[in-house]
This record gives C-alpha cells, sequence and structure tokens, in this order.
C-alpha cells in the first residue's frame, strides 16, 4: 500500500513538472494534442471518424449505403448497432460490411407489421489495446405503401386568378410524388409549383392551364394515381369578386439551413396583390438572396437562420378590401459542440474534469460514453456544471476513449477525448522520508474529516516536507487523493464526504527526492447527518404584476419529520443584499418589487432539528410597467419660421420600468391650450415639427412610452418661430451695445441685439475673466437681454465679451471691462488654538493624537461644523515637509510612519473662515520595528600578512527601524547548505567589521549578515563570495609560519588593532620587521618599569603591615578555609592564574572583571581544520603557573569539535542577548584577554569552546587612561564607555567572601544579567577600583613556545567571564542561537563553572585590610618569579 501510495504521489508531481504547472490537478485538466517531454510517456492517438452515418430515407426493396470511415494508425476493426445491439453480419444475407466500414444493406424489407430495417444505426470502431469510439446515430427510414390521404377535386377558376389541388401523401412519401396533365408529366416553374405537402398550385390561370390533373407517387413498384380532377378556366368576371383564402400561411417548424414555404393563395377580382410582415415590419424580397415572392404570393425562406424565426403575416389587397393571415415560423437547431472534450493525461488517483458544452434548439441532452459504453452517473462518475463529466480517483482501468454525446429532436453529434494514465517516473536518487506519524482525525463531521499528523521520524523538523493524504471508502478501490497547501503543513480537511460512511485513510511525505513511506490505514466513520429536511421540490416563480412575483414549492421528499415553517429568501440581481420571509405554506406572493427588474428566489424547509437544504435558485422579472420618470434635457430649437427641432435624453436609469418603445410629442400654440396635437416618434431622441405658423410661440412636451403605456411628460417649454425665414448662411453681426455694473462679487451684463434683424441670432456668448475674457464663457438664450455673473473676486479687474452666434458660428465679439467693489466686511478674529495635545503611540507606524478644544464647552462636544487640521514631520532629514489631516474630533490616529522615529505634531481649527494658529507641538517615538533591510555594503578582503584570516566590513541596514543591537555572521563553503548548517559569528551592534582566523586556504567561502534590534532579527543579505589565497604570504618570519603549522590550536593575544606589543616580534604594529633600536628601548623601559614597580610594592607592603588586626587574621582564614573546600572539577594540572589589580596605595589584589561588555564579540576565529591542527599543552613551563593558568581555563573537552565538518554537525545552541543595552560607563581597567578559542566566545553563561592549548600572558603598561584613548581608538568592545558599570565602591569584607552578597550593581552590569536564563545562583567576581588613584594592570607572563608572536592587527577579544556557583559540578545548559527559529532538540552545553568567590578572596581584601608579613613575602616572591618570566621573554 506503502509503495502504490509511493509511486502515485510521484507520479503526478512529476506529469506536473511535465505540463509546466504547479498543481496535479491542474496538471490533469491541461490536454495537449502532444505528448509531453520524455520519452517514457505515451503520445495520444489520433483516433476518430473520417464519414459518419446520415439519416437516410429509403423504399421497400431498395438497397441502402450507411458511409462509415474511421482513422487511426493502427487499422480499425469497424461494428454496426441497429437500436443498440450489434449487428451479427457475418451470417447475414442482406446487410454486409464494405471494406470502408459502410454499411450495405440490400433489398430494403418493409411492411406494415414487418420492418426490421427500419430503425437507429451506429458504428462502433475499436483498436485493440487502445479504445472504442462510437459515431454519431442514423435513422434509416423507409417509405410506407403509397396512399393518399386527399386526392385533387374537380374545380373552376378564373382566368388570371390561382387555384389549388390537393394531393397529401405521408411526409415520407413527398419525395416520391409527382404531376400529370392530361396524363403527361406536369412540368414545374414559378407560375406553378408544389407544396411541402404535395398539393398543386397554380397561379396566373391562363386558357391552356384547362384539363385533368391527377398525382402519381412512384416510390418503387409500380406507381399509384390518384383520381382526376377536371380543372376549368372561366372569362374574367365583370363584377367584383370577394377576396377568399384558398390556402392560408400554417405555423412551420424547420431546422437551420432547411428550405420552408408559407402559402397565401387567394381568389377574388379584381387580381389582388400579396404583400409579406416579419415581426410587424414589412419584408422586402426584393433583392433578397433568401427571401422570394412565389407565383400568386406565397412566400419561400431558403437557408433558414435563427434570425428567421418570428410571426409572418400575409397581407393581400385588391384595391376594394385587405384581407390577413399570420403564421409562426420556428427555428430548431441540431446539436453544435461549443467546447469539445480535450486529451487528458493523468495519474493515478487523481481527479480530472472532461468539459463539453453543447448548443441547440431544443436544449440537447448529453451523455457519455467510454470505449463504446454508456457511463453511469456514480460516486466516481459524475455530471458536474450541466454536462462536464468528473471522474474521482482514477484508477489503471480509467484509460481510454470518452466520448460525449448530444442529442435533441433534430439529430445528434458526438465529440471524444483520450484518457492516458501514465506510467510513474523513476525515482531520484536521495533520502526519502519515513512515514508521517501519529494520523488521527481530530474533527469528525457529516461530511468532512479533518486529518492532522506529526513529521515523519526521519526528518524531525519537516520544513520543507509535503504531505498527500490518500482517502478512499472502505471495501472500494478507488483512492482519491489531497495535498497539503504548503510546504511543512500537517494538517488537511476532507470535504464532500458522505454520512455515516468509513473511510480509510493513510498520508505519504515527501521531500525533493520523491514520496517516502506510507503511513498505516485510519479508519473513520463519518457522523450521521441530523434529520432536516431536504430541499423544496418545484419550485416556480411568476411575475404577477410589476410588483409583485409569486412563488410556489411543493413538501420535500425527505422531510425528516414535520415541516415547521419554510422561510423564503429573494434578492435582485447584481446585489448581494438577500432578504428572506417566513411562510407557513406551498406559496407566496412578495410585493413591493421593483418594476422590471429580475430577482432571484429561493426556499428552506425548517423542522424542529433547523434549516434543511436550500433550493436552487430560480430567476424572473418582474413585469413592466409604464415609466415613473419623465425625459430629461428638453430644450427647442428653432430652425426657420415653420419648423422647431426638439432634443430630448431618455427618463433616469431605473425609471424605465420596461423597454422604451418610443416617445410621444405633445405641442400646442401657448395661446390655446387646448389644442394640443400628439406625434409619436420612435426610440431616436430628437424630432423636428413642421408646418408651423410664423411668428408663433409653441409649447413642447415629451414622454417616452413603453408596451404597457405612456409615461409622465415634460413640463412645457416654449419657442417661437420667426417672423420670416432670416437668413443663417453667415454669423450674426455685433450686439449693437454692451452695458457691465459691477458689484462686490458679481457683474451684471446687459446689451441689445445686432442693428441687422435679417440674420438668425440663436443665442449670446458671454465671456469674462480678470485680464481676459477666455477664462470663462456662458451661453444664454436668444431673448435674453441681461445676465448677472456671479462669484466673482472684490475689487479686481475682469474683461468681458458679448457675442452672438447661430449655426454658422460666433460673431464679432464686443469688449467691455469692469472693476468689482472692494470687500467691505472685516476679516473675522482668528479663533483659540487647540490645547493640551498629546501624542500617544500605537505602534511602530501609529501615533494617536489627542486634544482639548478651550472655544467648546465644558463637555467637549462639538455641535457646529468645525474641524481640525493636524501636522506632523520628522526632522530627519532636515528639509521633510509637513503632512497634514482634517478631522471633525478631537482625536485623530496618524498612520503610516516610520519606526523608531521622532515626529512631532500639532493642531489648529477652523470654523467657517476663521482659523487658528498652531497649537504647542507635541512629540513622540514610534516604537522600534525588525529591521526590514539587510545589512548593506558587505565586503570580505584579506588580512595583509595572514591568508588565513579575513576581515568581514559592512554598514548597517537601510531601513534598521531601531538601534541595531547585533549581527550574526554566517559563512560556509556550500552556499546551497542549509542555513543551520552555517558557521555563525555574533558581533555586537555598534560593530561594523569582523576578522576570522584560520580558514582554510584555497577555499572558496560564502558569508552572509543579519541585523538585529530589540524587536527580532532581520533579513539576511545575499551571499558574498570569498575565496582565500593559495599559500601563506612570502614576507612571514619562519617562526610564524611554524606557529601557523603546529600552534593552530593557539590563540596570540589581541588588545586592539592600535596596540604595540612591548616585546620584540617578528612583526611590527603595521606588520614590517621592527627595527633593533625599537626593541632595545622597548626592553628598556619594560625593564625599568618592573623595577620601580617591585620598589614601590615594596615600600608599600612595609607600610600596610603594620596595620594587621586579629580580626582580619580570623576573617582570612575564615576565607580560606571556606576556598579550600572548593575544588573546581576539571583537570588539575591546567589552572589559570587569575587577573590581579595592584593598588599601589593599599596594595589590594583583586580580581578583573571579566565581562567589560553585555554584547559579547565574535572577533577573531581560527577553525582548525583537522585534528592534527590541535598542539598539545606545553608542559615545560613553571608548574606553579601552569596551575594557577588552569584554574581560570576550566575544563577543555578533548570533544570539543575542531573541524568545520564537526561544527556543523554537533554545533552547540547559544542564547545571545542581543536585545541587552549596555549600561553608563563606569571607570574600569583594560581587561586581560583570555585566549581560549574564540569561536563561540561568550561571556558568562555562554560556552568558549576551548581549542587552543596555550595563554600567552602580557603585562599592560598602559594606566587605565591611557587604556580608555586606547580602546576607543582602537574602536574596541572592551572601551570602557561600552564597560558594564561594575562595582565602583570598595567592597565590605562580607561581600569579599560570600558570593550571596555580591554587589548587585555588579551583577546586573553582568552580561549574564541580561540573558533569558534566571540563574541567580552565579555571581561574577567584581573589580574594585578607586579612580582617584592611577593603576596598572599586571598578568602573569607565561614562556611562549619558540616563534610565537604578537599579532598587534586583530581586534581584540574579552576573556571568557567566570561565574560563582554554589556547586562545583558544571551547570550543564541548552539554548539555540544556530537554528534561528528552527526546531531542533537540543543539545547539551557544558559550561565551566568558575571558581567561587571565596576561592579568588584569598586575593582580594577589604579598603581596610592588610597583610601579614609572611602572606606579603609569599607573593614577593611571586611577583619575583614573575619578573624572571619577563626577563626570560625578553632575552628571548
Amino acid at each position: 500500500m506503502a509503495a502504490r501510495g509511493a509511486r502515485r504521489l510521484l507520479g503526478s508531481l512529476w506529469i506536473a513538472l511535465l505540463l509546466g504547472q504547479s498543481d496535479p490537478a491542474a496538471a490533469a485538466a491541461r490536454s495537449s494534442s502532444q505528448s509531453p517531454a520524455g520519452s517514457t510517456v505515451r503520445t495520444f492517438t489520433p483516433f476518430y471518424f473520417l464519414v459518419e452515418p446520415v439519416d437516410t430515407l429509403s423504399v421497400r426493396g431498395a438497397s441502402v449505403i450507411l458511409n462509415c470511415s474511421a482513422f487511426c494508425e493502427s487499422s480499425p476493426k469497424i461494428e454496426w448497432k441497429k437500436d443498440g445491439t450489434f449487428l451479427n453480419l457475418v451470417s447475414d444475407d442482406r446487410r454486409q460490411l464494405l471494406p470502408d466500414g459502410s454499411l450495405l444493406i440490400n433489398s430494403v424489407v418493409h411492411s406494415k407489421h414487418n420492418k426490421p430495417d427500419e430503425g437507429y444505426y451506429q458504428c462502433v470502431a475499436t483498436v485493440e489495446s487502445l479504445g472504442t469510439i462510437v459515431s454519431k446515430t442514423a435513422k434509416l427510414t423507409v417509405a410506407g405503401l403509397p396512399r393518399f390521404t386527399s386526392q385533387p377535386e374537380s374545380t373552376s377558376v378564373y382566368r388570371g386568378n390561382s387555384v389549388i389541388l390537393n394531393c397529401e401523401v405521408n411526409a415520407d412519401l413527398v419525395p416520391f410524388v409527382r404531376w400529370e396533365q392530361d396524363r403527361q408529366p406536369l412540368f414545374l416553374d414559378d407560375r406553378i409549383f408544389t407544396l411541402p405537402s404535395g398539393a398543386l398550385i397554380i397561379s396566373n390561370v391562363t386558357d391552356g392551364d384547362g384539363g385533368l390533373y391527377r398525382c402519381v407517387i412512384e416510390s418503387g413498384g409500380s406507381p399509384k394515381y390518384s383520381d382526376e380532377a377536371e380543372l376549368k378556366v372561366l372569362p374574367d368576371p365583370e363584377v367584383p369578386l370577394n377576396l377568399v383564402f384558398l390556402r392560408q400561411p400554417s405555423s412551420l417548424t424547420k431546422v437551420t439551413g432547411q428550405s420552408a414555404v408559407f402559402p397565401c393563395v387567394t381568389a377574388g377580382f379584381p387580381t389582388p396583390v400579396n404583400r409579406w410582415m416579419r415581426n410587424e415590419e414589412e419584408l422586402t424580397t426584393e433583392g433578397s438572396e433568401r427571401f422570394s415572392l412565389l407565383a400568386g404570393g406565397s412566400l419561400e425562406i431558403s437557408d433558414i437562420t435563427d434570425d428567421d424565426a418570428g410571426t409572418y403575416a400575409c397581407i393581400v389587397d385588391n384595391g376594394n378590401e385587405t384581407i390577413e393571415a399570420q403564421a409562426d415560423l420556428t427555428v430548431q437547431a441540431p446539436p453544435e459542440f461549443l467546447k469539445q472534450p480535450a486529451n487528458i493525461y493523468a495519474h493515478e488517483s487523481m481527479d480530472i474534469i472532461f468539459e463539453c458544452e453543447v448548443t441547440g434548439k431544443p436544449t440537447p441532452t448529453v451523455k457519455w460514453v467510454k470505449n463504446g459504453d454508456m457511463v453511469i452517473p456514480s460516486d466516481y462518475f459524475k455530471i458536474v456544471k450541466e454536462h462536464n463529466l468528473q471522474v474521482l480517483g482514477l484508477v489503471k482501468s480509467d484509460e481510454g476513449f470518452y466520448q460525449c454525446i448530444a442529442e435533441n429532436d433534430i439529430g445528434n453529434a458526438q465529440a471524444g477525448a483520450q484518457l492516458i494514465i501514465l506510467e510513474h517516473a523513476p525515482a531520484t536518487t536521495g533520502p526519502l522520508p519515513s512515514a508521517p506519524r501519529d494520523v488521527v482525525a481530530s474533527l469528525v463531521s457529516t461530511r468532512f474529516i479533518k486529518l492532522t499528523w506529526r513529521t515523519p521520524a526521519s526528518d524531525p523538523h519537516g520544513d520543507n516536507l509535503t504531505y498527500i493524504v490518500f482517502y478512499t471508502k472502505e471495501g472500494i478501490n478507488r483512492e482519491r487523493v489531497e495535498n497539503t497547501s504548503r510546504p511543512g503543513e500537517m494538517q488537511v480537511t476532507i470535504q464532500n464526504l458522505m454520512p455515516e460512511t468509513v473511510y480509510v485513510f493513510r498520508v505519504v511525505a515527501q521531500n525533493k527526492h520523491g514520496p517516502g513511506e506510507s503511513s498505516a490505514s485510519l479508519k473513520v466513520a463519518t457522523q450521521p447527518e441530523v434529520q432536516l429536511p431536504g430541499p423544496a421540490p418545484n419550485i416556480r416563480a411568476y411575475a404577477i404584476s410589476p410588483t409583485s412575483v409569486t412563488v410556489m414549492w411543493d413538501t420535500p421528499l425527505s422531510g425528516n419529520g414535520e415541516i415547521q415553517n419554510y422561510k423564503l429568501y429573494y434578492m435582485e440581481k447584481g446585489t448581494d443584499n438577500e432578504q428572506d420571509v417566513d411562510v407557513g405554506g406551498h406559496s407566496y406572493t412578495i410585493n413591493g418589487l421593483k418594476k422590471y427588474t429580475e430577482y432571484s428566489f429561493r426556499v428552506v424547509a425548517y423542522n424542529k432539528h433547523g434549516p434543511g437544504v436550500s433550493t436552487q435558485d430560480v430567476v424572473v422579472q418582474t413585469l413592466s410597467d409604464v415609466p415613473s420618470a419623465a425625459p430629461q434635457n428638453l430644450s427647442l430649437e428653432v430652425r426657420n419660421s415653420k419648423s422647431i427641432m426638439i432634443h430630448w435624453q431618455p427618463p433616469p436609469a431605473g425609471t424605465h420600468n420596461g423597454q422604451i418603445t418610443g416617445y410621444k410629442i405633445r405641442y400646442r400654440k401657448a395661446s390655446r391650450k387646448s389644442d394640443v396635437t400628439e406625434s409619436i416618434g420612435g426610440t431616436q431622441l430628437f424630432q423636428l415639427i413642421e408646418g408651423l405658423e410664423r411668428g408663433t410661440e409653441y409649447s413642447f412636451r415629451v414622454a417616452a412610452l413603453t408596451s404597457n403605456g405612456t409615461g409622465p411628460a415634460t413640463d412645457w417649454i416654449s419657442a417661437e418661430t420667426f417672423e420670416s425665414d432670416l437668413d443663417e448662411t453667415r454669423v450674426p453681426e455685433v450686439p449693437s451695445s454692451l452695458h457691465v455694473r459691477p458689484l462686490v462679487t458679481s457683474i451684471v451684463v446687459s446689451w441689445t441685439p445686432p442693428e441687422n434683424q435679417n440674420i438668425v441670432v440663436r443665442g449670446y456668448a458671454i465671456g469674462y475673466g480678470i485680464g481676459s475674457p477666455h477664462a470663462q464663457t456662458i451661453k444664454v438664450d436668444y431673448k435674453q437681454r441681461y445676465y448677472t455673473i456671479e462669484n466673482l473676486d472684490p475689487s479686481s479687474h475682469y474683461v468681458i465679451t458679448l457675442k452672438a452666434f447661430n449655426n454658422v458660428g460666433e460673431g464679432i465679439p464686443l469688449y467691455e471691462s469692469a472693476v468689482t467693489r472692494p470687500h467691505t466686511v472685516p476679516d473675522p478674529s482668528p479663533m483659540m488654538p487647540p490645547v493640551g495635545v498629546q501624542a500617544s503611540i500605537l505602534s511602530h507606524d501609529t501615533i494617536r493624537i489627542t486634544w482639548a478644544d478651550n472655544s467648546l464647552p465644558k463637555n467637549q462636544k462639538i455641535t457646529d461644523a468645525r474641524y481640525y487640521t493636524v501636522r506632523w514631520k520628522t526632522n530627519i532629514p532636515a528639509n521633510t515637509k509637513y503632512k497634514t489631516a482634517n478631522t471633525t474630533t478631537l482625536s485623530y490616529l496618524v498612520t503610516g510612519l516610520k519606526p523608531n522615529t521622532l515626529y512631532e505634531f500639532s493642531v489648529m481649527v477652523t470654523k467657517g473662515r476663521r482659523s487658528s494658529t498652531w497649537s504647542m507641538t507635541a512629540h513622540g517615538t514610534t516604537f522600534e520595528l525588525v529591521p526590514t533591510s539587510p545589512p548593506k555594503d558587505v565586503t570580505v578582503v584579506s588580512k595583509e600578512g595572514k591568508p588565513k584570516t579575513i576581515i568581514v566590513n559592512w554598514q548597517p541596514p537601510s531601513e534598521a527601524n531601531g538601534k541595531i543591537t547585533g549581527y550574526i555572521i554566517y559563512y560556509s563553503t556550500d552556499v546551497n547548505a542549509e542555513i543551520h548548517d552555517w558557521v555563525i559569528e555574533p558581533v555586537v551592534g555598534n560593530r561594523l567589521t569582523h576578522q576570522i582566523q584560520e580558514l582554510t586556504l584555497d577555499t572558496p567561502y560564502y558569508f552572509k549578515i543579519q541585523a538585529r534590534n530589540s524587536k527580532g532579527m532581520g533579513p539576511m543579505s545575499e551571499a558574498v563570495q570569498f575565496r582565500t589565497p593559495k599559500a601563506e604570504s612570502s614576507d612571514k618570519m619562519p617562526n610564524d609560519q611554524a606557529l601557523g603549522s603546529t600552534g593552530k590550536g593557539i590563540r596570540t593575544l589581541d588588545v586592539g588593532p592600535d596596540y604595540k606589543p612591548p616585546m620584540s616580534g617578528s612583526n611590527s604594529p603595521h606588520g614590517s620587521p621592527t627595527s633593533p633600536l625599537d626593541s632595545n628601548m622597548l626592553l628598556v623601559i619594560i625593564v625599568s618599569v618592573g623595577v620601580i614597580t617591585i620598589v614601590i610594592v615594596v615600600i608599600v607592603a612595609v607600610f600596610c603591615t603594620r596595620r594587621t588586626t586579629s580580626h582580619q587574621k580570623k576573617k582570612r582564614a575564615a576565607c580560606k578555609s571556606v576556598n579550600g573546600s572548593h575544588k573546581y572539577k576539571g583537570n588539575s594540572k591546567d589552572v589559570k592564574p587569575p587577573d590581579l589589580w595592584i593598588h599601589h596605595e593599599r596594595l589590594e589584589l583583586k580580581p578583573i572583571d571579566k565581562s567589560p561588555d553585555p554584547n559579547p564579540i565574535m572577533t577573531d576565529t581560527p577553525i582548525p581544520r583537522n585534528s592534527q591542527d590541535i598542539t598539545p599543552v606545553d608542559n615545560s613551563m613553571d608548574s606553579n603557573i601552569h596551575q594557577r593558568r588552569n584554574s581560570y581555563r576550566g575544563h577543555e573537552s578533548e570533544d570539543s569539535m575542531s573541524t568545520l565538518a564537526g561544527r556543523r554537525g554537533m554545533r552547540p545552541k547559544m542564547m545571545m542577548p542581543f536585545d541587552s543595552q549596555p549600561p553608563q560607563p563606569v571607570i574600569s581597567a583594560h581587561p586581560i584577554h583570555s585566549l581560549d578559542n574564540p569561536h563561540h566566545h561568550f561571556h558568562s553563561g555562554s560556552l568558549a569552546s576551548p581549542t587552543r592549548s596555550y595563554l600567552h600572558h602580557q603585562v599592560n603598561p598602559w594606566p587605565i587612561g591611557t587604556s580608555m584613548s586606547h580602546s576607543d581608538r582602537a574602536n574596541s568592545t572592551e572601551s570602557v564607555r561600552n564597560t558594564p558599570s561594575t562595582d565602583t565602591m570598595p567592597a565590605s569584607s562580607s561581600q569579599t567572601c560570600c558570593a550571596d552578597h555580591q554587589d548587585p550593581e555588579s551583577a546586573t552590569g553582568s552580561y549574564l544579567a541580561n540573558t533569558q536564563e534566571e540563574d541567580t545562583g552565579q555571581n561574577l567576581p567584581t573589580a574594585h577600583v578607586r579612580p582617584s588613584h592611577p593603576l596598572k594592570s599586571f598578568a602573569v607572563p607565561a614562556v611562549p613556545p619558540t616563534g610565537s608572536t604578537y599579532d598587534s592587527a586583530l581586534p581584540s577579544t574579552p576573556l571568557l567571564s567566570q561565574q560563582a556557583s554554589n556547586h562545583p559540578v558544571h551547570s550543564v545548559k541548552t539554548a539555540s542561537i544556530g537554528t534561528l527559529g528552527r526546531t531542533r532538540p537540543p543539545m547539551p552545553v557544558v559550561v565551566p563553572s568558575a571558581p567561587d568567590v571565596q576561592e579568588t578572596a584569598r586575593m582580594l581584601e577589604d579598603s581596610e585590610s592588610n597583610y601579614e608579613p609572611d602572606e606579603l613575602t609569599k607573593e614577593m616572591a611571586h611577583l619575583e618569579g614573575l619578573m624572571k618570566d619577563l626577563n626570560a621573554i625578553t632575552t628571548a
């Protein structure tokens, strides 16, 4: 089962790729006549009919051929069906199969009780291993025995009239009917023709038409003759004869492409003339290709189309009287395909749809055939969207040819397509996922089931896995498939299930290599459906008036209990506002609907369980009515002295209430209101009224018409015809005068018409503007003599022009100017500005501004039309413009702001023409947001003289959206590796450069950087490639090379880029060899400092010895006993000495704070590439120093991962507290840097991966002031300004000994205090400093290995912060940084426990403490040892 599911899934995905679609279902829906790419996919085989049988009419005893021919690459086998049953042609004497596949029927048999050959024939073509197709059906009709239903009768006819002789036979015998006159064949022409029924019509009868007539049926065998009828031709009558119909047109039903004849045969005198109308419109036959008038006035229509359907009327007129007869023509059409089924590639378990869209009249029915057999609808074969065939859960046996067969009363048609079930594609190499775990149905309903599961054991993260769910009814071998919507989603809802049915589910996971194992089958039964009513059948709706519709329905077939009531829903078509009404019976009339508007109706039955299934929507249109509004924009134009042109627009939309069929125009003389003339026009929007009197005023109104009547009319408007027909071949002359009278904001213009009254003036155009008359133009009627120009500016100079115009154009303008009067109303006093403006920050882009208005009542309720304008801006950049917004309330929500940006806001109020000044400003800074852009300008360069060391530089993100608290550098040799397999390097937020050491030579590396602020991580930068140099630099000294080859586990001391080493080495601060003079000077300085230091120490020690008390001795003894009880778990040989402060006044020895910065920085990061790169510990140095050193080094595990591969596989996860903000800086010494492996170099609570084996100790010869400035210049993270606030006050004796009483400020300032681990039991040793005294920092120098150098160009690295613990065992912690949000199993991280504060208290004293003489002697001896080591270093 699992293998089958895997094959199905893989195949579906492969097909989706082949067809260029992302979705297997979409791929299945896509069809093609070409094969997809890939040699293993079968192509679609052309298989279709070249010739199909057609309906055939035969006679008894004749031979008939039903044609059929099919095309395929391999010759198809042809068989025939008659009336749905295969014919056995092997043993048939009369019927045989021709070589091309046609069917020959010899000597058709037909009698009254035996009709073996008549029926429906169908051709069936089959190709083995391919499939079967069937042709459309053809009807073979055999003409019956010759017999007459009516025979010709003797008659007489006046010369020039028409006559009809009946001879009606069965319709199938009509083609075999002919006429004889005097027993000779009668030749037909335009004057003599037969009707489809067989009757003979002779029009415009002449004397030669007289004689004996009979009709003959020749349908095989001996002809059958009708009775003979004598036709007598009479001379013209002398008196008029009434018109009578000899044959009226009768309604016909024809198929498109056929011909139709409407007979219209009349008799009368004088000889009548026929004319035809179609749908009440005159039908013109002259010059028409399809409409022709036969002799005698009958109408023939050839090549009928759908447009020919309608009512035809024959109107006969002979001058004395008129008669009329009507008949309907109904046009039918055989089925025709608008969309044929298309070939489909698919895969097992998929769902497909064959589309089939047909048209025809009557509407065709559609059935589907698969390989010649009828498809019976079932749960897996469904007819959807009327005609489409849907196949669910494909299996191999579904392959073959599917045909859509459409039928109606006129004929049938077929169209087919091939379905190919594709073979499975070969699986790609690579690990496949195991079966998903814990597949359960988390939600089971009546018609859907929700499945959930867990990721496969082979891939516990499963972020890139997609899942396919196979399901089927229990006992059914058809599986259907449902895909999850996105990778990593582990749930799916299966819809459209049957109630109370058992389904079987299984889930398959797939990765980029293909589908994996299937889960075990899960059986789930859907719940039984609540007994709700089914849909109400036979719903129907009828419009009974323009505003009401009656809806009727029947009782639901599946009532499932007593129906309590029904709810009728209705909605105007095209809207989404559905209304409902409760109904107790089976019908309801809804009133108050819109006229001539479509509405949809549906019914839902209710029983005690609730609402049932809704019916389908039924759409009905309310009846039309008279328009409810008058036409718009009625205008009159006097054309001349006798005519006026009327223009109008239709009534407003929604008031037509039906189809506008025309407009009714009423007009009258203004002086005689009772004498109204009506004129009904068409749907055009203008009418020329002619025949009016000269110089007379007429009034007009217009109303719209529908088939229901006349709507309301417009108001009367008037116009006067001209006294005489004036000249309108030229433009009017200039008006005779123009006068202006200026006011404050208006100018009154008056004028007189042109002097020449013989030219038509249709109106006047007034132009005006400040300084120019062309700014605005107003046109007025020709009768008007004055006009007031409004809305002008006070105290402004306007130029005014006046022109007369007519239909030819505008005449010569007349100019005038005027200055409007000044405005005397004083400006309103300004309003009081709003007060108490406050800015409330809501989010990173939204601030709410609130204020109060002192001009409002105490309740601050706004009752007038005032509004407030809020403006805001930010000062970065400085030239930012204000943005404004208006509001009518006392608050406003400003959105779309930038994150972490300071904005200033102010408000003003406006009421009418009065406005206030801007209020006092309020300020607000939006919240931070995660960075939305990566760090930019990422560059990687090799360090000069250090080919294994690279320097990464970058710039902050352009959209930091807050203060950047840190960066993470990712690097890897494989750009396509998963991101959690890259090596990470955290960097604090104020650094824009970083060094990485000990990379492999001649290797391409890829680097990405990610920024972080207090809200989270931003996007990663694009990968930057850098290839390390091929070989070491040639200018390195031999000792340097020896160090590189044998001491890759050793890290040289880093104190900053500007650090100048105090002893001679291979490299100068700039990487060049040092001169002998510099080395000598450096040696002299070091020796001098050492001697001076020893002298000062001796003097201070003697002074301090005198102040020792017994109380302090006991205190020290207590501390010693506590320290002696703590044993550090680790290698007892590897004890690292604590760094010491030497206070020159009180001679206090105190450990240095090991966490100078809350944000650990990952600096120089050598990565040893193999186990040979790690050098063993040099055991040759002084044992005392060796022991002290190892006490601070902590537990160095031999299992530390030293290669890049090891880091990828077992890189520990660590919490990176980039959100911690450094506190205010305090005075602190420059710390001595640990030389532990800094690849994951953290402070307290973090892991130091100890892959270095030696510690280089070095004297720091600068006082603290120099150290501070040096650190600032070096841009080092250990600078004073970034040091957490350590304890600057002298610690009491209790604080010296007991970790429980450590200074809280010190603990807070430590790095641990800002992490997520709330381990309050861990404390840090504090550095007690008196800022008023110059201090110096000493560290115990160790003898370096031969050839070891000090690299001054590397940035400094902080020492691993030690932790005080109440337990000597190592603390095991879990953390996660390398995954960056991915779910990974926690990995234990061994964090070396720091020595207790009590352990270091042997070297710490209160400000009031002194040393015993014996202890001081030991310390002096120790310092002498240090100086000896220093001399050894310098001599080396």
